[in-house]
């Protein structure tokens, strides 16, 4: 096998700590959902999955029923949710692999009928309800008609209902959020009322576990918690302003790549595409063999640093499609193929997603699930030892 031009290190008990800091602050009978979907955040799905369960994640949620046959696939038979749109030819597949299904229109549940009918199999089903964020969900008028589709049909199970908060990390005033929670509730409550047993209502997501318990409900979906990150800095600062004790998340993941090339350069030389930037003494690059292609984004171009040797070396003209041009004249002895951290730490350096997300003018999310789809991903510290 060639070896790796950019290559990913996870640490699997970073993530098994995050998730059993999360479980800690539910009550015994509250369930964990480990959100792997977007291939876990960038972290590798079928690795993460496992060390989640391994640490005592409940269930799993998926966004895709791709995602959900992979796991399966793997031999991992913990309840899933896929909480994406699942196409109406694809539902016999999805009861035949046992997931349970985000139902966000009729039409699904008619078709989820007829393929429970085909398959014997009964359709475990989560309506998405419509609370403010106008996305996946059905309206208060959806809801009634669903449930009378639902009623008194054996082969269709109305398992659980949830909901997403639109404006739960964005902002340190949460009314928005707490309209949203009240919409749920009288939601539920209808559906209750209408005869309707619902096990499983759930709401929260990583923001929602630390900042809100009574968004606990049934079950919480962790997602960005879990891999070490913080929702943002509006969360992190809420919890600070509600008395909390923040919870220390370990960040999991580290981005490496190597140098291809050193090269000495005169004052005065234009460097990468557009001749964006322009030498003001003599330089040393290192030439990197990393780009947009590989989720490095264009918008680092001028702004953001690599570690090299435990030091930061700042990205000199453009991000090009596989290739990254760095200074690195104030770092001694730097030499073809020495290690390059592009995201995580180095030494007693760290560039961080929240660093890495400020300078591309995006979101930590985005960071670490861009970072290369093509690379190698080794767990450190494997979930099943």
């Amino acid at each position: 096998m060639p070896s790796p031009l950019s290559w990913i290190e996870v640490d699997a008990e970073s993530i098994a700590c995050n998730l059993r800091k999360f479980k800690s602050l539910l009550p015994s009978d509250t369930k964990l959902m480990a959100v792997v979907k977007g291939e876990a955040y960038g972290h590798g799905m079928v690795p993460t999955a496992l060390c989640a369960l391994r640490a005592g994640a409940d269930w799993l949620g998926v966004f895709n029923l791709d995602e959900a046959l992979e796991l399966r696939q793997e031999g991992v038979m913990a309840p899933l949710l896929v909480l994406g749109y699942v196409p109406l030819a694809d539902l016999e597949q999805a009861l035949a692999l046992d997931v349970r299904l985000t139902v966000s229109s009729l039409e699904t549940i008619s078709a989820a009928k007829e393929a429970a009918k085909k398959t014997g199999k009964k359709a475990r089903l989560h309506l998405k309800v419509e609370t403010g964020t106008q996305r996946l969900g059905l309206d208060e008028a959806g809801i009634k008609s669903a449930l009378r589709m639902l009623r008194g049909d054996d082969l269709l199970v109305l398992q659980g209902i949830h909901t997403h908060f639109a404006n739960i990390e964005d902002t340190t005033e949460h009314g928005y959020a707490k309209d949203q929670l009240e919409r749920f509730e009288n939601h539920l409550a209808a559906i209750r009322e209408a005869g309707f047993d619902v096990p499983v209502p759930h709401t929260a997501c990583s923001a929602a576990a630390i900042l809100f318990p009574d968004t606990y409900f049934a079950m919480v979906r962790v997602g960005i918690g879990m891999y070490g990150m913080w929702p943002s800095k509006e969360t992190y600062l809420s919890a600070l302003q509600k008395g909390k004790d923040p919870l220390e998340l370990r960040p999991a993941l580290t981005w490496k790549t190597l140098v291809a090339q050193v090269k000495n350069v005169p004052v005065g030389a234009y460097v990468g595409y557009g001749c964006s930037y322009r030498t003001t003494r003599e330089t040393k690059l290192a030439v990197l063999p990393i780009g947009y292609a590989n989720g490095y984004d264009r918008l680092l171009s001028n702004r953001g640093h690599v570690l090299i040797r435990g030091l930061r070396a700042p990205i000199r003209g453009r991000v090009c499609m596989n290739l990254t041009m760095v200074d690195v004249t104030d770092i001694p002895g730097v030499s073809l193929e020495d290690e390059v951290v592009l995201l995580g730490r180095q030494g007693a350096e760290v560039i961080g997603a929240e660093q890495m997300a400020s300078w591309a003018q995006t979101i930590n999310y985005e960071i670490v699930t861009r970072a290369d789809p093509y690379a190698r991903r080794t767990f450190i510290g494997h979930p099943d030892e």
